[in-house]
């Protein structure tokens, strides 16, 4: 059986036929428009000298482009190559170099950047809107084959912590991680999505990936990028039951005025990319009538490792492990943990990375024994749920005690004034570490950064409270609306 990603997508297309299944801003494209566009697109790439294996950076807004060309490139035999639209030129520059691209599609937007990262370099480049239409003048081009554990997508990840490492992700993971995504949504009657992730990034392109495995037409509203007030319209306007989404988002969505949208066709929401507090959680199970579903996974285990469906899921866990992956939780020295016990949460299965591109140092000390080491702290219950604390390198260790960042920012979560909140470790000379942290707040409410310290020491342990509470018009995020702990930790340097 070919786990070939673009005879995935031509199936996708054989099972469900023409219809209308994507709306971008105002129009309406549907499934035959997608795969003729997709399949002379490839010929385009062949054309102008895209040769299996090679890598093609797609780096845009989300558009149906998108869609389009991630296709296009896996019908050619190429890698996609997904970059983050909110670069800085130096990132830019090393995922170009160190890539090798050979090909570059990108939005008129971005030219700027891209010509300065790219100077002296020789891409290929196809501008949406502009020379990008030369891909699909030529005739239809048929399925370049590829083995199951050939490369199919090169991501970039890492850069808030150091320079980007690109993750080699074959056919058959992302295959096997997108069916075990989609069988979680069974459960589910919603065919109608919204869709505000970046495409560019891992959980965007899994949810892609699931969709092609669905056994029902399914339809997708596009965000060109996410926008709360937006998002509110089009649910209302498309009568959307779900969207996957990032916690920020929901944080976001949850600071709106809504009353004056219809949301009742809302059924669920998938929360991935960052563990989701239970105060969101629960806020948004209520504001909107829908129930979260939690999924969990890295860039490395391309992208999902457990997820919850309707039918099986549990407060507080990211559900089970999906049918591709076996999860073991291992103390240091490599031994398995019992039940209810945290410690590092591994993986094993056709998901994990083929490696990291050109280093495979980095990829000996990360997967071993076929485990990959996520990194992350956790616990699977008695029935097999998996709960996640934390980043074991976000860890504080305040005068030898362990502080996980989460655990402060659920409780700091629970103040009605607060709207986001990310906590980090500062250098302490008495402590090693002192635990702090900085909010944003929901508009309109006030409280002072001493209210919010002595608030969290009531509800905590002595050693956990932070001792200091800085107040910021915002909160620092990544490109994909992840807390970003580097920024955070920087703006609360000791003084």
């Amino acid at each position: 059986m070919s786990h070939h990603l673009a005879v995935l997508a031509e199936k996708a297309y054989e099972r469900h036929g023409d219809y209308e299944s994507l709306f971008f801003e105002g129009r309406w494209l549907t499934s035959g428009e997608i795969h003729d566009r997709s399949a002379r697109a490839a010929g385009g790439l062949r054309a102008h000298g895209v040769q299996p294996g090679d890598r093609v950076v797609v780096m845009t807004m989300n558009t149906p482009e998108v869609f389009i060309s991630y296709r296009a490139i896996w019908r050619a035999g190429a890698v996609v190559t997904p970059v983050i639209f909110l670069q800085s030129g130096p990132e830019l520059r090393h995922i170009l170099t160190d890539s090798g691209a050979t090909a570059a599609i990108i939005s008129p937007e971005l030219i700027p950047l891209f010509r300065g990262a790219a100077d002296g370099l020789d891409i290929t480049t196809f501008v949406i809107g502009e020379n990008y239409a030369e891909l699909e003048t030529g005739e239809p081009a048929g399925i370049e084959p590829r083995a199951d554990d050939d490369l199919a997508a090169l991501l970039y990840t890492g850069g808030t912590t150091g320079r980007a490492k690109g993750v080699m992700l074959s056919h058959r993971g992302l295959w096997e991680s997108g069916r075990g995504l989609e069988l979680t949504a069974r459960a589910s009657t919603a065919t109608r999505s919204l869709l505000p992730l970046p495409l560019s990034h891992a959980y965007g392109l899994i949810v892609t990936i699931a969709g092609l495995h669905s056994e029902r037409p399914l339809v997708s509203v596009l965000q060109r990028w996410f926008d709360p007030v937006g998002w509110l319209e089009l649910v209302a306007e498309h009568r959307l039951e779900s969207s996957p989404v990032v916690p920020t988002m929901l944080q976001m969505l949850l600071a709106q005025q809504h009353a004056d949208y219809d949301l009742s066709s809302l059924q669920t929401f998938g929360s991935g990319g960052a563990t989701l507090p239970p105060a969101i959680r629960a806020a948004a199970e209520k504001t909107f009538g829908v129930t979260v579903l939690q999924g969990y996974g890295c860039t490395e285990s391309s992208a999902v490792i457990s997820a919850e469906s309707l039918s099986d899921h549990r407060p507080g866990s990211v559900g089970k492990p999906l049918p591709h992956a076996e999860v073991a939780i291992l103390d240091p020295a490599g031994n398995p943990m019992k039940a209810g016990t945290d410690g590092e949460i591994c993986v094993r299965g056709p998901g994990v990375m083929l490696g990291y591109w050109n280093d495979p140092e980095l990829t000996a000390q990360t997967v071993r024994d076929g485990w990959l080491h996520t990194g992350d702290v956790g616990h699977l219950d008695e029935d097999g749920f998996l709960f996640v604390v934390d980043r074991m390198k976000d860890l504080i260790i305040r005068g030898g005690f362990n502080v996980f960042p989460r655990d402060v920012e659920d409780v700091l979560l629970e103040h009605p004034a607060v709207q986001i909140a990310a906590c980090v470790g500062r250098p302490d000379t008495e402590n090693g570490e002192e635990v702090v942290a900085v909010v944003q707040l929901v508009p309109g409410e006030q409280v002072s950064g001493a209210e919010l310290v002595e608030y969290a020491k009531d509800r905590m342990a002595k050693y956990k409270y932070p001792r200091e509470v800085v107040v910021l018009d915002t909160v620092p995020l990544t490109s994909v609306g992840k807390l970003d702990r580097k920024a955070v930790r920087a703006l609360v340097q000791p003084r």
